[in-house]
């Protein structure tokens, strides 16, 4: 059986795994508990197409500096890499496969950091191009690529 016999619809045409109950949830989590805090400094956007120099991906939320907006002329995909990208790890998805997007596609355009979380381990390692990768499973998150930090409790809430 060919690997597009396995997909649905949605993830043919997205070309991304299918969200489920807890991926939305930690979505959720993470971008109300980054804007609360980042609001002032830095736009959490998600589901954001990038066509970067390196290739199109769609992270779950994208971390930028304050960005101007122009509602009068919209962007359909983002030509400027995000600060941070941040991919949750969906039941059917190889986390492979994320690790790849992030080396090949978003780390060459250069986003600072990739901040991969693991559900059902409670856990977020955040790759940097140039650093060893950092995980985090208690306590809170700090990802020096962005001066971030984030209670893990209130994400695995």
């Amino acid at each position: 059986m060919e690997t597009s016999e396995l997909l649905s619809d949605y993830e043919l045409e997205r070309g991304k795994p299918v969200p489920s109950l807890n991926h939305a949830y930690l979505q959720k989590n993470l971008l109300v508990a980054l804007e609360i805090r980042y609001r002032n400094t830095h736009d959490i956007l998600s589901e954001l197409e990038l066509e970067l120099t390196t290739g199109r991906a769609t992270p779950d939320l994208c971390i930028y500096p304050n960005l101007q907006y122009d509602w009068e002329e919209d962007v359909i995909r983002m030509k400027e890499p995000p600060f941070t990208t941040i991919e949750i790890l969906s039941p059917r998805q190889a986390i492979d496969d994320l690790i790849s997007k992030i080396r090949k596609i978003y780390f060459p355009a250069g986003v600072k950091s990739a901040w991969v979380v693991v559900p059902p381990f409670k856990t977020i390692h955040i790759l940097y191009p140039d650093q060893p990768t950092a995980t985090f499973t208690q306590g809170s998150l700090t990802d020096p690529a962005t001066a971030i930090e984030l209670p893990m409790a209130e994400i695995f809430r």
